[in-house]
């Protein structure tokens, strides 16, 4: 009985560790819709969004069956908890790729990023593809150390985040309020996403060590 337990854990492990890759061509092929313009590749992203909410709601049902049948206790049950968190972490991470889908949509056929923040936004998502690489491998290694990598990458969001703002409220700025609305959102988004990876990775920490790190 617990061998099999055990085994419907290491799956669960398993397809998590998919569902990163998921949300991590998610994320790749929206920021690439955001500065191509591309409709098709932007449909795409919004539509495959619905394969990552169909795998979060596989994942949770199994993992709250598994509780409820075994009911584990210790270590078993940090590992059930965490996986659960983990699962919305990812699905709510696949929804900001679709967001920023949604403004390349809506602004379509013109580019939702004015020339001079191209540059920058390119970085975010450069940024964004290796936060969720490196919460995929710490879910499938479950190496802490790996895991505090993740706060570097997290800080270079932060701050590419900070240089969006300074430019559109510098009096250089001409595009009016509407683009302005657009970048402060899709900056949010990146962001946001870069915190859920950190999340993953912090509760990893907690899974391999029994203590929820203040930060990484």
């Amino acid at each position: 009985m617990r061998d099999t337990f055990h085994d419907e854990l290491d799956q669960i492990g398993t397809e998590l560790v998919d569902m990163s890759r998921m949300v991590a061509s998610a994320m790749s092929r929206a920021t690439s819709a955001l500065l191509d313009a591309d409709i098709a590749l932007a449909e795409e992203v919004i539509s495959d969004d619905e394969r990552v909410d169909e795998t979060y709601r596989d994942l949770d049902d199994r993992a709250l069956d598994v509780l409820a049948r075994q009911q584990p206790v210790a270590t078993d049950l940090r590992t059930i908890v965490t996986t659960l968190r983990i699962i919305a972490d990812l699905e709510r991470m696949g929804d900001l790729a679709q967001h920023i889908a949604k403004v390349a949509r809506m602004r379509y056929p013109q580019s939702a990023v004015p020339p001079e923040l191209q540059s920058t936004i390119r970085d975010m998502g450069t940024v964004a593809g290796k936060v969720i690489a490196k919460a995929g491998a710490v879910i499938a290694t479950q190496d802490a150390s790996t895991a505090i990598e993740l706060e570097k990458d997290d800080d270079a969001m932060d701050t590419l985040h900070r240089k969006l703002f300074a430019t559109l409220l510098s009096d250089e700025w001409a595009h009016g309020v509407e683009p302005a609305i657009d970048i402060t959102l899709i900056g949010r988004y990146y962001e946001r996403f870069a915190d859920h990876a950190v999340s993953v990775a912090r509760r990893v920490v907690y899974l391999v060590t029994g203590e929820m790190p203040v930060a990484l």
